[in-house]
């Protein structure tokens, strides 16, 4: 199972494997108090894309686009595949500091993934 849930919000034990899903470490969150098993950067949006999305919230659709384009790169595929496997054995929680819990990266990255499994 894949989950999406802001990086603010307390560790649970039902979050299972938490992954940092976003290109910059969040405001005001100690590495230490994190709680997170693995920091993707690499599976976050371009700073260009990052920008897009926090400046303009009408152009979800275009980010998203954008995004899943940019996810479809090979170089990012075993990590996909490697996040899909874990999601098979137990809950992954992709962490992330947006405030809007519809519009933002995880969203469209539980999705990317979910359609792999």
């Amino acid at each position: 199972m894949i989950v999406c849930k802001r990086i603010y919000e307390p560790p649970s034990p039902k979050d299972g494997y938490r992954v940092l899903v976003d290109r910059l470490w969040p405001r005001g969150v100690k590495r230490e108090n994190a709680a997170i098993d693995e920091w993707l950067k690499e599976l976050a949006p371009s700073n260009e894309l990052r920008r897009l999305a926090t400046a303009d919230p009408s152009r979800w659709s275009e980010f998203e686009q954008r995004y899943r384009a940019e996810l479809a790169q090979p170089h990012l595929q075993p990590l996909l595949d490697r996040l899909s496997q874990t999601a098979k054995s137990g809950t992954v929680t992709l962490l992330f500091a947006k405030r809007d819990e519809q519009h933002n990266n995880a969203v469209v990255l539980k999705a990317v993934l979910d359609a792999r499994r």
